[in-house]
């Protein structure tokens, strides 16, 4: 595939603001996530000319802006954009950018610089954005030459959106958005370094076909690439041509429906005991789309002791990078998928396998205690999912109330679960369900948060007032930094060091400033009597739903230990 195009911007004078924004625009931007600062001023009053073209959102920090941006992406499948200033502007981008690239993110992010006579000077607000960003981009650029931006943010966005999908910054200098320019540019470009192989090699295929027919105890693991593919038909067509069951990753969920037979559910450190005992005991694992991060495997040398493992991944560099491989795929996951279900199809006589993961879901499926006075994270976790359907797009921050969510709100489409996977980042799931309702203004929104993690970007509660976003934030409010709680009490003993009863704002009355309802529930029938109306309106709402303080997330894999040797599988 060529990474080729030749189109001609509009013609002078224009400054590189202006030039930029005609980009943006050539590019189909629709939505802009941005915070202005002295050195993007003339981007924004490039922006101002052309009002109308596309929307931009004021978040009230930049890190509500970034992780807006990867809700955006997640759930439309187009790239988030993100402008922010210099300096501490671009810093106050970092975590986002990293998280993005982590779990394989679309984001297109824009830094203003101090003009380029004055880098390197310390100069005010200065920050080096392409020493900082290069560790946790896919690329970056520093425009040096006007002529260049267009160019330039073609290939940002191509690059951003083909192959592994990831971040790529364009650090602008003030002096270059601001120069007028006359002269006709092309934004031609060509990146012969950079072709991703998107289709299979057919011999791979073929050793994998030849595989699955020898195999007894095959399995799929699911992982986030099916979905960035729009491989999710391909591979429930897959999984029941051959009748193979299916693990999903916390990233891969909604890529394989978590109701049908053929699912074994999550698998990794807070898996089911049937997803983690199928990878344990496979002898034929098939990963698509997932990176073998340490949280799905546990101790490598007891993951998949048995097992011949085929990789399919667009990104060479994952495969065998921490599981040897037998099988190497590079391709695009739908496009293996779909080679894959072209390939005849033989009845496979594993129906053993099939009875003993199907055993396993009966004999060991998810449990918890249920109290009659009090509200158990899980039970409210079902409740939420009755009360929404299931059809709502749920977004998380990380920690316990993550791993409830991806335990008992059971996905069946894709593009539904948004959460902070490999970077596992606090204060991410509210911004991020902003950006999802942006990009699908009719779907119902849930963000499920902890209260420590929300209190890290509930200042964008005002985007839900200016906007009038219908976004349902459900606090899972233990009064405590849940996982971290949960580490100290089995790994050191029960000192509970700054895990508890953390200080934290009246959030009804926050809410409330911000002329949003807010909710306090502390018991079943509190939430019998708010949840349903509240969940299904369309109108903003906080709910404080006080949870046990002390109970933890079961299964659980402990540090160091195999996927066989799970804790709290039962009571």
């Amino acid at each position: 595939m060529k990474a080729e195009a030749a189109q001609k911007v509009k013609t002078a004078p224009r400054t590189g603001a202006d030039l930029l924004v005609d980009s943006l625009i050539e590019q189909g931007v629709d939505t802009l996530f941005g915070y202005p600062g002295g050195a993007v001023l003339p981007i924004y009053d490039a922006i101002y000319r052309a009002e109308g073209s596309f929307d931009h959102v004021l978040p009230r920090h930049e890190q509500g802006a970034i992780h807006a941006a990867e809700g955006y992406a997640r759930v439309s499948g187009r790239p988030g954009v993100v402008i922010g200033t210099s300096g501490p502007g671009a810093t106050n981008l970092i975590t986002g950018i990293a998280d993005a690239m982590m779990d394989s993110l679309p984001v297109v992010i824009f830094t203003g610089q101090v003009a380029k006579g004055v880098i390197g000077t310390d100069a005010f607000q200065e920050s080096d954005v392409m020493g900082i960003t290069t560790p946790i981009t896919k690329h970056n650029y520093q425009v040096q030459q006007i002529e260049e931006l267009p160019r330039v943010v073609k290939e940002a966005f191509h690059i951003a959106t083909t192959g592994r999908p990831g971040p790529v910054v364009v650090d602008i200098p003030k002096d270059i958005s601001s120069t007028v320019h006359e002269k006709e540019v092309e934004s031609t470009f060509h990146l012969p370094g950079y072709q991703p192989t998107v289709h299979p090699n057919p011999l791979q295929i073929n050793k994998l076909h030849e595989a699955m027919l020898q195999a007894k105890k095959p399995v799929i693991l699911a992982g986030a690439g099916i979905i960035h593919s729009k491989g999710s038909d391909e591979l429930q067509r897959f999984a029941k041509n051959y009748n193979i069951p299916v693990v999903t990753t916390l990233l891969g969920l909604g890529s394989f429906p978590g109701s049908d037979e053929l699912s074994l559910g999550m698998g990794g450190m807070h898996g089911t005991y049937s997803a983690n005992m199928a990878l344990y005991e496979c002898d034929l694992l098939i990963n698509i789309g997932a990176r073998f991060d340490d949280r799905l495997t546990g101790n490598l040398e007891h993951f998949a002791p048995n097992a011949k493992v085929a990789h399919v991944d667009i990104d060479p560099a994952e495969i065998g990078k921490n599981v040897p491989t037998t099988i190497p795929i590079v391709s695009d996951a739908k496009a293996a998928l779909e080679a894959l279900n072209k390939r005849s199809i033989s009845q496979l006589d594993h129906q053993e396998w099939l009875d003993k993961t199907n055993q396993n879901k009966e004999q060991y499926p998810l449990w918890h205690d249920d109290y009659e006075d009090k509200i158990s994270p899980q039970w409210l976790m079902k409740k939420v999912h009755a009360y929404t359907q299931g059809k709502s797009i749920v977004t998380t921050d990380v920690g316990q109330h993550q791993m409830w969510a991806a335990q008992y709100y059971s996905f069946h489409q894709p593009n539904k679960w948004v959460t902070s996977g490999g970077l596992g980042t606090m204060g991410f799931g509210f911004p991020a369900a902003i950006g999802a309702q942006l990009a699908s203004p009719d779907a119902s929104v849930v963000a499920i948060v902890g209260d420590g993690g929300f209190q890290m970007t509930m200042q964008e509660l005002s985007l839900l007032q200016e906007r009038n976003l219908p976004v349902k934030v459900v606090i899972v409010n233990n009064e405590a930094l849940g996982m971290v709680r949960q580490w100290q009490e089995k790994f050191y003993e029960e000192r509970y060091s700054h895990s508890l009863a953390q200080s934290q704002p009246n959030f009804v009355k926050l809410a409330e400033s911000y002329d949003i309802p807010g909710y306090k529930i502390e018991t079943k029938e509190d939430l019998e009597k708010v949840l349903p109306d509240v969940l299904n309106n369309d109108q903003p709402a906080v709910i404080d739903c006080r949870v046990m303080q002390l109970e933890n997330v079961y299964p659980m894999i402990a540090p160091g230990k195999g996927l066989h040797e799970m804790i709290g599988v039962t009571r």
